[in-house]
């Protein structure tokens, strides 16, 4: 009897620490049948889902299998990410629909088309009538994706169960289903992110399941599984498109032309589940109103698939549908209707939440059985999903002449990257920009042919071009979930004009194309040396390349006018010249011309040291540049997204070498080694006495310390920087807090918060730090209320706000005004060192263009300016 309760006793022990793991038909509705010869997920894995995390190879090769086993899946490689893992795409349909699929997408797009502009409105029309006649017999199509955010998992493994249940059910009405439906699954949209987190939880699970939250293996290190290889969150990156991962995506996105897609993610543990509509006045005034009408349709989908399984769960609280550049709004601004569903997040195995204990199992079904409710919901209602789309796009038209203004022009004469870049992402969004064949003259203006474009509004992405090139700064509810200003001509610092007239606008027929690649550089034997300007994007990408090899290269600080092919030439501050008697490397001509042509960057051969004007090319105002060996601090406090956005910007733009390093390790390196240290946005309680006195000595030797946002504000605590800051009870002052009641409060907190908006600063040209930039005015990017207050003392100002600064985006007139007139960036000496610091984002999210060359400045010419600070 003893040995009896013994055993009994440890069975019961061992159910409760130990998770049952649940069988692929637990995760779904009863009473289907299945094909047998369908492989289920455990096959593959060799557990079953729910068991342990799900690696993103495991999950690849499940698909494929799946791929092999079913009639009704295919498989598409998008691409690969930055650690060559596989992109899927994985179509589900009927056989039939499968075998004519290219037919089916070529049928229903209408954005991909360039017709000639002037036949533009003709053709657009008769596609978009061609369309809206076949929406009836056109398959439904619905886009699912899962787990952008790696270490949100549960959406992932959710993936694999949808699939088998849409692939190997048997009953008459999937038949049907697939037969008029295209199903789009995207099982990871973050494969590095996935396997990072999956790692983590792995190494850390325990053998015995432990929900405790203070358990190491619900808390990732930095960096966390959520951003991808670069430390980007791909999950805003939808409209700006600086990652490739998004790239690949977008492109397959505009094929399929979804009706509905579903974004399937985590949140805290402590949370519910959450489906969209979310807070309506918070949607962006461009989605239309029949938009949040079908999303509160489907809405109730969700509602009665969670009801049977008495699931808690909400719907109209928290979040957003304002910025366009997330997986679930950028569908609403492409004629889709677009789902954010938020999981309460186990954040490993299983966690004790208020709601009781948490499962991935748990989390699992949830994501199935919406994603399910998505499909029904949009089955249900495919007349009006499919007139919904045909409509958003019929509308066009009619909306683009109720503007006053008929286009935009874009011009930029120097920099014909950056020009490029912006051209690029509009094609990518399949927006048409077409170039000039005349210069064109507009409000005493002429907009040269060679450097301009023009984007008509009367295009079928007529709303996409208002929210990518909107300056809206008023808006019905100012409580942002993300940023409230983004636009992108800003963003790359392109002057965008709206024209309201057309007559004397001569265009060409086709639509902007990627160009040519740039060759035009080539050899001259009799060179006395060689120039180019600083004004190009990537000048940095190849001033870097040239010291890399022991190329010697001097940085013009005073201008002058050489000689080039029989004609003067005026070459500005910046601009950077290698002369040929200094060279010690035999082959630097042939480097030089190789790395010049692969940036696009134009060579200009001179003849001569001495000009025609200005100082000549032995003077003492030509000065050296070494190479910079950058070290960016890291580790626990620091923002994994600043320093992903300083590192995507010198290492993977500018191939920048960049050694990153925690600050917990920081007091055993020898930082004689380095030339500069870049502190990002952060806590930096964590960083040491120490490690900030060793810092403060090493600027003091010689080292340049570039400082953003609260790093700024630290390095001026520990006395590096010679700046004030205004404190939070300044800020509070600014706001008046009386008659307010407490349902109050979160406007209150949203005024005092700047979510993410765009300003505008006067730049100092005449500065080191500032070569390249030909205008004084430059949109900048801020996401925090943290105010440097303009220095009294004089040359130590980069860049200053303007007194009326807010160019794109919310912030309250309390802040702006209080903005107005103050220090964006100072830079000052520290001894023999330099300081640079500055309350701006100024590589924000891979596609701030604009500011981000005052970094790569901030390496190459910060030895080329001396500010004292008395």
């Amino acid at each position: 009897m003893l040995l009896i309760r013994i055993i009994i006793l440890s069975i019961t022990l061992l159910c409760s620490t130990k998770l049952i793991a649940m069988p692929v038909q637990d995760y779904l509705p009863t009473g289907s049948q299945f094909n047998s010869e369908i492989s289920l997920p455990s096959n593959s894995l060799g557990f079953e889902i729910g068991q342990r995390h799900v690696r993103h190879d495991q999950l690849k090769n499940y698909f494929y299998q799946l791929a092999k086993d079913s009639e009704r899946v295919s498989i598409t490689s998008m691409g690969k990410t930055a650690q060559q893992r596989e992109q899927l795409l994985v179509t589900i349909s009927s056989a039939k629909n499968l075998a004519n699929l290219s037919n089916i997408l070529n049928d229903r797009d209408i954005l991909s088309q360039k017709p000639s502009v002037k036949a533009n409105q003709k053709t657009s029309l008769k596609k978009r009538q061609l369309d809206k006649q076949m929406a009836g017999n056109a398959p439904l199509v619905i886009w699912l994706g899962y787990s952008v955010h790696g270490d949100e998992i549960s959406g992932a493994n959710a993936a694999m169960i949808v699939a088998y249940y849409l692939a190997a059910n048997t009953d008459e009405k999937m038949a049907e289903l697939l037969a008029n439906t295209v199903i789009v699954l995207e099982p990871s949209i973050n494969p590095d992110g996935m396997d990072r987190f999956v790692n983590w939880v792995s190494t850390y699970r325990n053998s015995t399941d432990n929900s405790d939250t203070n358990h190491i293996e619900h808390h990732q290190d930095w960096v966390t599984g959520r951003t991808n290889h670069f430390w980007f969150d791909l999950n805003r990156d939808w409209l700006l498109l600086s990652q490739q991962e998004s790239q690949h995506r977008l492109k397959y996105f505009h094929q399929y032309q979804p009706h509905v897609v579903g974004d399937f993610h985590e949140m805290g543990h402590n949370s519910s589940y959450f489906f969209q509509p979310g807070i309506q006045s918070r949607t962006h005034p461009l989605t239309p109103k029949r938009n949040v009408e079908l999303t509160t349709t489907l809405a109730t989908f969700h509602a009665a698939a969670l009801d049977k399984q008495k699931r808690l769960y909400y719907s109209e609280e928290n979040f957003d549908d304002f910025y366009y550049g997330k997986g679930s709004t950028y569908p609403d601004i492409n004629g889709s209707i677009g789902i954010l569903f938020e999981q309460a997040s186990a954040r490993g195995m299983q966690q004790e939440t208020i709601n009781g204990l948490l499962t991935l199992e748990f989390s699992i079904k949830n994501h199935v059985t919406t994603s399910l409710s998505t499909i029904n919901g949009a089955w249900k209602n495919r007349e009006q999903l499919k007139q919904y789309r045909s409509d958003f796009y019929q509308q066009s038209d009619k909306l683009a002449k109720k503007e006053n203004f008929s286009g935009y022009l874009l011009h930029e004469s120097k920099d014909h990257f950056r020009l490029n870049a912006l051209l690029s992402k509009l094609a990518q969004h399949k927006i048409n920009a077409y170039p000039l064949n005349a210069d064109f003259e507009f409000k005493d203006k002429k907009y040269q042919k060679n450097n301009s474009y023009y984007i008509p509004l009367a295009q079928p992405q007529f709303r996409l071009i208002q929210a990518l090139f909107n300056q809206q700064t008023d808006f019905k509810d100012n409580t942002f979930y993300d940023v409230s200003g983004w636009t992108m001509p800003l963003a790359m610092n392109i002057e965008s004009t709206q024209i309201n007239r057309t007559r004397g606008l001569k265009i060409a027929n086709q639509a902007w194309t990627k160009p040519a690649e740039f060759s035009q550089n080539s050899k001259s034997s009799s060179a006395y040396g060689y120039i180019f300007e600083w004004h190009h994007f990537l000048a940095p990408k190849l001033l870097n390349n040239l010291l890399a090899n022991n190329i010697k290269a001097r940085v013009a600080t005073k201008t002058f006018t050489s000689v080039i092919n029989g004609k003067n030439k005026n070459f500005r501050t910046g601009s950077i010249v290698i002369p040929a008697g200094i060279q010690q490397n035999p082959d630097w001509q042939a480097t030089l011309l190789a790395a010049s042509n692969s940036t696009g960057i134009k060579l200009d051969s001179i003849s001569t040291g001495l000009t025609m004007k200005g100082v000549d090319i032995g003077s003492s105002s030509l000065k050296p540049i070494s190479k910079a060996k950058t070290l960016l601090l890291g580790g626990s406090g620091m923002s994994q997204y600043e320093a992903g956005e300083v590192r995507f910007y010198l290492d993977e733009t500018l191939n920048i070498p960049l050694s990153i390093i925690d600050h917990a390790q920081l007091s055993r390196v020898d930082l004689s080694s380095y030339t500069h240290i870049i502190l990002v946005d952060g806590n930096y309680q964590h960083v040491t006495e120490h490690t900030a006195k060793q810092l403060k000595k090493w600027v003091e030797q010689g080292g340049v310390i570039i400082g953003q946002k609260r790093a700024a504000r630290w390095l001026a605590k520990q006395e590096i920087l010679q700046a004030r800051f205004v404190s939070k009870d300044q800020i509070n002052q600014l706001f008046d807090n009386e008659g307010l009641s407490y349902q109050d409060k979160e406007g209150l907190a949203s005024r005092k918060r700047i979510a993410g908006a765009i300003f505008q600063v006067e730049l100092d040209i005449s500065h080191p730090l500032a070569y390249g930039y030909q205008q004084t005015l430059l949109p900048m990017f801020r996401n925090s209320n943290l105010i440097m207050e303009h220095p009294k003392q004089p040359f130590v100002t980069l860049a200053q706000y303007t007194p009326a600064p807010l160019l794109s985006g919310y912030t309250d007139k309390n802040l702006v005004n209080r903005l107005a007139h103050n220090a964006a960036i100072i830079a000052h000496n520290v001894g023999k060192g330099r300081v640079i610091a500055t309350t701006e984002v100024l590589a924000f999210r891979g596609y701030w263009h604009g500011s981000a060359k005052l970094l790569a400045n901030s390496l190459f010419f910060s030895k080329a300016f001396s500010a004292s600070y008395k």
